[in-house]
């Protein structure tokens, strides 16, 4: 590897993935925003939701070992196109007629059973690129750019939900998939080259990457921990439009700030995690920033319902985004240093999907639950669960890695 190129490389690659995630975040909020409007339920975004997770949950373990057999670069190229198939797709579908809800839940579960594919093979390329002295950083560039496509594709969502026929958006989410295509067709990635030995038996690999994380028992429990927590985190980025548009009664292009908010605080700390070169333990800061984000969803279920309790959300969603920062980049970049490359696709997978797991369990809580109680309150609830489960996690995590 010429390490004296990889900026290039690398920023070439990043800058078509931030421009096919802004019409691809712009093409979420949008569908998830006329399901919010048209349905105004919890349990239809909790069903959105669990669609949207089912295909990490049940193929990730599995689509990792494919991934580690194939060519990185082109797996990600497919999966980009094909989910700008499926949004030219519902785009026509739209022009033409009303799909129902389950048509667009089912575009849903396409865009991601896509992502199953197209994560872990460009979390696994980034090591192919990057020398390992440079891997925060690098990570810290790609949430920076992403934060600012998530930042913008909402409100350009808002902005054209209330300027234009939803079958005009869906089509940004083609012209993303193919700006993402065609810049990381012009770089030139390394291929892992497997021989006789690595290329074992297809359920000794999908052990081999269970055993990852059983060898490294700290890293073990941040992620059990995490599957924990994430039964009560990740259902609340689906009920955000709720949040506004039922608790506190405000119109899309207040969602559109919702989002806008949570993406600002990813940027800001994804440039201050970027400026910090030395980590002494990455697992740790993972863990602490579990507790952060308990404080942040019990602050948010607290807020009245008046314009001031508004913001306070607002600025809650802010802290929430640059918490999970300070999750997901170290975690990153620990997995990164220590995984061997013809590993790294399966290790990705494999950990996509004991996260995604949890979203099942949490969307059967959540939508019935905040039904019942409210949104606000499940939101309160939510975050004294996760403060439970972080703080268990952060004992067993000390114990642990003082037998290390």
């Amino acid at each position: 590897m010429e390490k004296q190129q990889w900026r290039k490389k690398y920023l070439t690659i990043l800058s078509g993935q931030t421009v096919s995630l802004i019409g691809s975040s712009a093409v979420q909020f949008s569908l998830i925003w006329w399901l919010t409007s048209e349905s105004k339920s919890a349990i239809m975004l909790s069903i959105a939701g669990l669609f949207s997770f089912l295909p990490q949950m049940f193929l990730g373990p599995f689509v990792g070992v494919w991934l580690d057999r194939l060519n990185r670069k082109w797996v990600v190229i497919a999966a980009d196109l094909f989910m700008g198939i499926v949004a030219l797709v519902l785009s026509l579908w739209f022009l033409w007629g009303s799909p129902s809800f389950m048509i667009v839940i089912l575009a849903l579960f396409l865009r991601a059973l896509a992502n199953v594919f197209h994560t872990p093979s460009i979390q696994a390329i980034v090591p192919l690129l990057v020398p390992e002295e440079e891997l925060v950083k690098a990570n810290s560039w790609n949430q920076f750019l992403q934060s600012g496509a998530f930042m913008l594709g909402p409100v350009l969502g808002a902005a054209m939900f209330a300027a234009m026929p939803l079958w005009v958006i869906l089509l940004s989410d083609l012209v993303g998939a193919l700006a993402a295509s065609f810049t990381l067709w012009i770089v030139a990635v390394p291929v892992i080259e497997r021989t006789k030995e690595s290329m074992s038996h297809y359920v000794t690999e999908l052990k081999e990457g269970f055993a990852v994380f059983w060898q490294d028992r700290p890293m073990f429990v941040v992620l059990c921990s995490s599957f924990f927590i994430m039964i009560f985190y990740l259902p609340l980025g689906s009920l955000f439009p709720l949040m506004t548009n039922v608790h506190f009664e405000r119109s899309a292009w207040f969602a559109g700030v919702v989002e806008l908010s949570y993406a600002a605080g990813m940027m800001v700390s994804a440039f201050l995690i970027g400026m910090k070169k030395h980590w002494r333990n990455k697992l740790l800061a993972a863990q602490i920033s579990c507790i952060g984000l308990g404080i942040t969803f019990v602050l948010s279920g607290l807020t009245p319902t008046s314009l001031a309790g508004y913001w306070v959300f607002v600025l809650m969603c802010f802290f929430m985004g640059g918490i999970g920062n300070l999750y997901n980049i170290p975690f990153t970049a620990y997995l990164q240093e220590t995984v061997a490359p013809e590993k790294l696709g399966r290790v990705f997978s494999l950990l996509s999907s004991v996260l995604s797991a949890a979203m099942p369990v949490g969307l059967i809580l959540a939508g019935p639950i905040s039904e019942k109680i409210g949104i606000a309150a499940w939101f309160a609830a939510s975050g004294g669960f996760t403060l439970l489960f972080a703080g268990m996690g952060l004992a067993v995590f000390f114990r642990v890695s003082k037998h290390r």
